[in-house]
């Protein structure tokens, strides 16, 4: 089943369109599950012709080339429970988390340094449903 979703912006204020394109500008890469990021990071660029964006431990994308969205190659170890690998980048992040905060979006992870590279900070919200989304600066 398609489902077809319109936004009536006729109601929509000026303030809150700049508030919609101060937010979240893009979404950065989406997680796939493999059993070897490697051989798999292999597979999509010598079948599919993808170029490698990224090749560092646990973090490996891959997508057409100039795109701005990857497919980041996740080894086989299960996602946390509601972890969609739905990467969104922000230009002020900070803004953004308290600007997401203000209208009730739910953190499961506050805004903070990352465990792999203490110059990143990111933070994660999930939807209505669970899914858990990362936000990251541009």
């Amino acid at each position: 089943m398609a489902c077809l979703c319109m936004l009536n912006t006729d109601r929509i204020t000026e303030s809150e369109h700049e508030v919609r394109r101060l937010m979240i500008e893009q979404i950065r890469s989406v997680a796939v599950m493999v059993s070897d990021e490697k051989k798999a990071m292999e597979w999509y660029r010598d079948k599919l012709g993808f170029e490698v964006q990224s090749d560092e431990e646990h973090w490996v994308v891959v997508a057409p080339e100039g795109s701005s969205v990857g497919i980041h190659l996740c080894p086989d170890e299960p996602l946390e429970s509601g972890n969609t690998g739905i990467l969104f980048l922000a230009a002020d992040i900070e803004s953004a988390c308290n600007e997401l905060k203000r209208k009730g979006v739910e953190f499961t992870r506050e805004l903070g340094k990352s465990e792999w590279d203490e110059s990143m900070k990111y933070a994660m919200f999930k939807d209505p449903d669970g899914n858990v989304f990362w936000l990251m600066p541009k």
